[in-house]
């Protein structure tokens, strides 16, 4: 298994996946529509729309909230429903096919194990035989009774339209005036949303992708080599992975297949390794084309010093087993701010990211 992620990067290891808790009933798929630039690229414009525009709404609900941010929301809405994947969002908000979570009756689907009676005859979720979760945030009905809002002006509370269950799942989250600047508070409201520590631990890292995508990174320091290096990177952002895809020309199809079984020869775009051969090229370096053998170029940085010892247009690393470089499985770029221009994984597109992102820190590598 090692031989082949050093082959070609550049999978995640499966600890590191973070998918959907709640089940749904029709399969997940790629929309094909992506925020653009600065933005989260795997959410869909309309849904970022949403997230945004309830961050604006939720002080007139709960005014003494502090700090909701629409990172928080999305990484609520990537977990709970990849951001409504696979559905169309009318310019008005609604979502359909309408999102529902399995039958909660005990059944042990889905990870469901205790019966919950039905609350609302089946308005919401379709069904009077019992409960289910529903729209994008995966609210039960008889919380969205208590917590649902008009987000788009139509004077219904829907928790199947966007806007609605944005808003609704931003009151959720501020229930008594939190300060979700505070890590301890942000932590405790996503608890409330669903008591897993699994859950809080995978929101939390969506939340820091995003955050890290909103921001950007602060580069008016950087110049030279380096600049040109994360310039040509960050040009990229919104490019497909591609399992083996990418070389120093640019984007290629890829080979088959990846670890997950994801094949890239029918998609053109980058690996992790194909991205960082692309952008040092255009700053005149020829690197070679996987993860562990770039590890053997510059000055590395031990990865005992923490990110905080990385500059930008560093290569960051990350291994299996951290202080062996014939594990490493993943390379990105540096960009500042605790950030790095990223090509993740299957099924997701040339990003900024945290450069805790991912696990396994390796260290980095210093070649300019």
């Amino acid at each position: 298994m090692l031989l082949l992620f050093a082959a070609v990067c550049c999978a995640a290891p499966v600890g590191n996946a973070i998918s959907a808790y709640v089940v749904l009933t029709t399969g997940q798929q790629d929309d094909g529509q992506v925020a653009e630039g600065g933005n989260a690229a795997d959410i869909p414009p309309r849904m970022l729309a949403a997230y945004k525009k309830a961050v604006r709404q939720v002080g007139t609900y709960v005014p003494k909230c502090q700090g909701m941010r629409w990172p928080i929301l999305a990484g609520i809405a990537k977990v709970e429903s990849n951001h409504a994947a696979g559905r169309t969002i009318a310019a008005g908000g609604d979502i359909r096919p309408k999102i529902y979570g399995v039958l909660l009756n005990g059944s042990g689907q889905g990870g469901n194990t205790t019966a919950i009676p039905d609350t609302d005859n089946g308005t919401w979720d379709g069904t009077s035989h019992g409960e289910r979760a529903v729209g994008p945030f995966q609210f039960l009905p008889s919380t969205w009774e208590s917590t649902g809002a008009d987000g788009n002006g139509d004077k219904v509370a829907d928790p199947h339209n966007a806007d609605d269950a944005a808003l609704g799942a931003a009151i959720y989250l501020c229930a008594g005036g939190r300060d979700l600047t505070q890590r301890a508070q942000l932590t405790a409201a996503i608890w409330q949303y669903n008591h897993s520590r699994e859950y809080v631990t995978g929101v939390l890292g969506w939340i820091d992708q995003y955050a890290a995508a909103a921001e950007g990174p602060d580069l008016k320091n950087v110049s030279g080599k380096v600049r040109t290096v994360i310039d040509a990177a960050l040009s990229q952002r919104g490019v497909p992975y591609s399992w083996g895809g990418g070389n120093a020309e640019g984007p290629s199809y890829g080979i088959c297949c990846s670890p997950s079984g994801k094949s890239g020869t029918m998609v053109k775009g980058f690996d992790c390794s194909g991205l960082t051969t692309y952008a040092y090229a255009k700053a005149g370096i020829s690197l070679p084309r996987t993860a562990a053998a770039q590890a053997s170029l510059g000055r590395r940085i031990p990865a005992g010093l923490g990110t905080s010892a990385l500059k930008p247009g560093d290569l960051v690393f990350y291994a299996y087993a951290p202080g062996r470089d014939s594990t490493i499985y993943h390379v990105g770029i540096y960009a500042g701010s605790g950030q790095m221009i990223n090509a993740a994984r299957p099924g997701t597109l040339v990003r900024l990211d945290s450069a805790n992102a991912m696990s396994g820190f390796a260290g980095g590598a210093r070649l300019l």
